[in-house]
């Protein structure tokens, strides 16, 4: 099903899951177009992000950002174009990057929204590496990874759009770079594409030992997107002093109680303790936003230059947005997954 020009499709939010989300989590709506007020525009939705985020926003746990109430639209990121305007330096056929959530039309005051202008290259771009993925990934590894030439930089995640950028700004700064992917398609574009030193099966036999060997060194900067046994194989690597930006668990999201097995907390202190580790988990717009016209300037001019390679899965239709998200957390992403919501 398109989109209309008369009618809101929109994704709400039905229940709260319990492990992964499933059929019954979202619930799709039609209603009437929004009516943009006073001071408010109204845009239509051309391309929704998902994130991993996401599966944190539909619980009610303690977290850093308020959860989505039952019954309320799904949070997103999307690349917008103003149908209607009474919002200062927004005018019609602008294309903006905004918070528009998983429907097709939204209504904005304008915080927060920035304006691409009337025929910008690649809109799609500004949710991936030149939006917020690219901004966690440049602001967590040099503000927090403080990166030095000569060393060495595992990065998990490496093939999905913050872990494939990490790495690629690893290689522009001089270091050693070293990707965690899961399979042989993965691997080898990590590799032979992104330009990483090398990339470990993280679903292979022998994990751990293969990842030893490949940072004969030892690791000083570990950005970690995944957690669980991804972690476990990396701790025993860490050289002292090794910075650890933290930015996200996916492994985790699903779980409903802690993993089986002994605490291993004290283990894990102990280890950051011994070798001197800074260990940052970091809200990148919370903490870094301010860095954006920095990043906007540097990550783009390395992707004009080709010095940037990126890689984005475009998947038509609104209607796919739930299983998407859903193979996301498992792992079946390649590269930054898009929605494209006018097919």
């Amino acid at each position: 099903m398109s989109q209309s020009p008369s009618q809101n499709r929109r994704f709400v939010l039905a229940e709260r899951p319990e492990g992964e989300p499933d059929d019954d989590t979202l619930r799709l709506e039609t209603g009437d177009l929004p009516a943009p007020g006073k001071g408010q525009m109204l845009l239509r939705n051309e391309y929704l992000s998902l994130d991993p985020y996401m599966r944190g926003r539909m619980s009610d746990a303690p977290s850093y950002a308020k959860p989505v109430e039952i019954g309320e639209v799904m949070v997103g990121g999307t690349v917008s174009q103003v149908v209607r305007s009474d919002v200062d330096g927004f005018a019609e056929g602008d294309w903006v990057v905004a918070y528009g959530g998983w429907q097709d039309y939204a209504l904005s005051d304008g915080r927060g929204v920035i304006n691409l202008g009337t025929s910008p290259d690649n809109p799609s771009w500004a949710l991936g590496v030149l939006g917020m993925p690219g901004l966690t990934a440049w602001a967590g590894l040099t503000q927090i990874g403080q990166p030095q030439a000569g060393e060495t930089l595992v990065v998990a995640g490496a093939s999905g759009p913050v872990g494939a950028t990490v790495g690629q700004i690893g290689k522009i700064l001089g270091l050693h770079v070293v990707g965690i992917a899961g399979g042989p398609e993965k691997n080898a574009h990590v590799v032979e594409t992104l330009g990483f030193d090398a990339c470990v099966d993280y679903k292979a036999d022998g994990f751990p030992d293969a990842l030893a060997a490949a940072v004969p060194d030892g690791i000083d900067i570990y950005f970690e997107n995944v957690g669980g046994d991804v972690l476990d194989a990396v701790l025993p690597l860490l050289n002292t002093r090794a910075r650890i930006p933290l930015c996200g668990l996916i492994s985790q999201y699903n779980r409903t109680s802690l993993p089986n097995g002994p605490d291993r907390m004290n283990y894990l202190m102990g280890v950051i303790l011994r070798k001197r580790m800074t260990v940052r988990g970091f809200i990148v717009l919370d903490d870094f936003g301010h860095l954006y016209p920095e990043f906007a300037r540097q990550v783009g001019a390395w992707v004009k230059e080709g010095e940037i390679q990126y890689r984005e899965e475009m998947i038509e239709g609104l209607e796919q947005a739930p299983s998407a998200l859903v193979g996301l957390l498992n792992g079946e992403a390649f590269g930054k997954r898009v929605i494209h919501l006018t097919s």
